[in-house]
């Protein structure tokens, strides 16, 4: 695999630099596929070697790496070195690269994923707190992008090694929840709860929202019932409990659909009753001003004069979204002892997690500098054939039925035992996938159309070309029967893939970097052009018998990379389309 030659070359340059093997692991990539030409397969960055101290800075860069170039020798692996801008190419004996690229694996997901690379990266318990909706409420359309990104961050740490805990810290204190409580005292009912909870409880808050305009009295009657909440009344906190019950099953039947679990179901609440130790600690450390209104802040600005500060506390005493993120920070490090803590939300929350992160430093927590933000932009013109989308459900259910039309109109749809279960997981995947291609920042408007196209970079391309090798393996076997001979896999083809096959450690490596699943994204769907490629021209049947097993094995290794990548997507593969 990738990391037998990364290593091997390493070591050839570490016995001509007498450095350690390590230090050239990153100078060393693979080289994209060209179309055009079959190109080397790792390059050396001697920029890299200057700017990492292994060269001088002194010297002409290109006279270093010919100088360097004169040293390197051919041998059993590398077949030739040559020269660029910069850079040393290294080509690998091909016989070599086939037997290695499609060696057995103990564990079918393991390929790629013991590289030195990710020796780099530091390894231990990350919490992921992602999705977040508010109780109470339907779950917006909004929530996808936090749901999908925040499994892709889980599922990518875990694959790399790291011990994973998925929260979901649920949006059920505060005043939004004071005004939905006023609310159903006024507008609510119970029989109508039973019937369809969520979508009574979304007409409610729309209502009283409404009124709330117009009327201070139901302003004021929302800060009552919170101030209930935070006292802990009886018929307040019961109703409270209804609400957050009703909400978390509803919400367990979306995150089933989309293939998302969590280890733990958190909320605001929990960490109600330590915001106010958290106002004393502020207290105690000189940190907690007082401000004309009454209100608490705590100044964050460079130089003590107040241009930046944060508000911790209302002038009634009651506390903020950002005191209760406070209070559970500082106690999921206490109970999880996590080494990073990831939050997903959209880019509108920027500096409130600027501001959060800020005030734990200033609190003498360092080990906030291992908390982070991934934000995201807004998706826009995301509709249904009934109109503007308010809710997810209406989402999965649409890319559900536009999915099993387009698959009932196509020739190549296989016969299977459940259409509408294939058409879903199809459908979330073409969602995924159009989410990921761009940066997460970016806004991106929605298209129905270009998202459920079968050809192109969507998520139904994966997945048929999935469905399409699982077809092939099916019929014909894994390859496994007879000896691989590498001699019979020389084409262009094979090699193309092989290389783009050499990529798939580095783009983890860079996507576990900046959290960025377009990496990921760009390397599947290029992987997959290329083993449309393969098909037409590298056939099975009809072949003599050991060059179809040796094909067989050149395919079974990409369904396999193919898989392997679309789970960490938080794609399910599915076997027939």
């Amino acid at each position: 695999m990738a990391c037998f030659f990364r290593r091997s070359i390493a070591s050839k340059l570490s016995r001509i630099l007498h450095q350690p093997e390590d230090v050239f692991i990153s100078a060393l990539s693979a080289v994209p596929v060209s179309n055009k030409k079959q190109t080397a397969d790792f390059r050396l960055s001697i920029v890299t070697l200057v700017k990492d101290g292994i060269l001088t800075s002194n010297g002409n860069l290109q006279s270093q790496t010919e100088a360097l170039l004169n040293e390197l020798k051919q041998d059993s692996v590398v077949e030739e070195i040559s020269i660029g801008p910069g850079v040393i190419n290294f080509r690998l004996h091909r016989k070599l690269l086939v037997q290695k690229m499609l060696e057995p694996l103990g564990k079918e997901d393991s390929f790629g994923l013991n590289s030195e690379l990710f020796n780099r990266l530091e390894k231990g318990k990350t919490l992921v707190e992602f999705s977040s909706p508010n109780i109470a409420k339907k779950f917006h359309a909004g929530h996808l992008r936090s749901t999908m990104i925040g499994n892709f961050i889980a599922n990518l740490k875990r694959s790399l090694g790291n011990d994973v805990i998925r929260m979901n810290y649920l949006g059920d204190w505060g005043m939004q929840f004071g005004m939905l409580g006023a609310g159903f005292e006024q507008y609510g009912s119970q029989e109508k709860l039973k019937e369809n909870p969520l979508q009574h409880l979304f007409d409610v808050y729309v209502q009283v929202n409404r009124e709330a305009e117009i009327n201070k009295d139901i302003r004021h009657a929302a800060r009552v019932f919170f101030r209930h909440l935070e006292h802990h009344e009886v018929k307040a906190m019961a109703l409270w409990q209804q609400l957050r019950e009703i909400s978390v099953k509803e919400y367990q039947q979306v995150y089933k659909r989309l293939g998302v679990h969590y280890d733990i179901y958190s909320g605001e609440s929990f960490h109600q009753g330590q915001t106010q130790e958290v106002v004393q600690q502020l207290h105690n450390l000189g940190l907690l001003k007082i401000t004309e209104k009454g209100t608490g802040v705590v100044d964050l600005s460079p130089c003590g004069d107040m241009s930046s500060y944060s508000t911790v506390l209302c002038s009634d005493g009651t506390s903020l979204y950002i005191t209760r993120d406070i209070a559970a920070a500082i106690d999921r490090k206490e109970k999880y002892t996590f080494h990073e803590m990831i939050y997903v939300t959209d880019k509108s929350q920027d500096n409130h997690f600027h501001q959060l992160f800020q005030v734990l430093l200033t609190m003498g927590h360092s080990w906030a500098q291992r908390c982070r933000h991934v934000s995201f932009g807004l998706v826009q013109g995301m509709k249904t054939r009934c109109g503007e989308v308010i809710f997810l459900e209406d989402v999965l259910d649409e890319a559900r039925a536009r999915m099993l039309h387009n698959m009932s109109q196509s020739m190549t749809t296989k016969e299977m035992e459940n259409p509408e279960d294939t058409a879903e997981k199809v459908g979330i995947s073409a969602l995924i996938v159009q989410d990921f291609k761009g940066p997460l920042e970016s806004d991106y408007k929605f298209d129905w159309d270009r998202m459920l196209q079968a050809k192109g970079d969507t998520g139904v391309f994966l997945q048929y070309t999935h469905a399409r090798l699982c077809s092939l393996l099916h019929m014909q076997g894994n390859g496994q029967e007879l000896e691989l001979d590498p001699s019979v896999l020389l084409e262009p083809r094979t090699i193309s893939i092989l290389q783009h096959l050499l990529c798939y450690d580095e783009v983890l490596y860079r996507s576990a970097q900046d959290l960025q699943p377009k990496h990921l994204v760009n390397f599947l769907t290029k992987l997959c052009r290329l083993v449309a490629l393969a098909l037409r021209e590298l056939p099975v049947k009809g072949s003599p018998p050991n060059v179809a097993q040796a094909r067989l094995q050149l395919f079974n290794r990409t369904r396999s990379v193919l898989a392997n990548g679309m789970r960490i997507l938080g794609i399910t593969p599915v076997d027939k389309m």
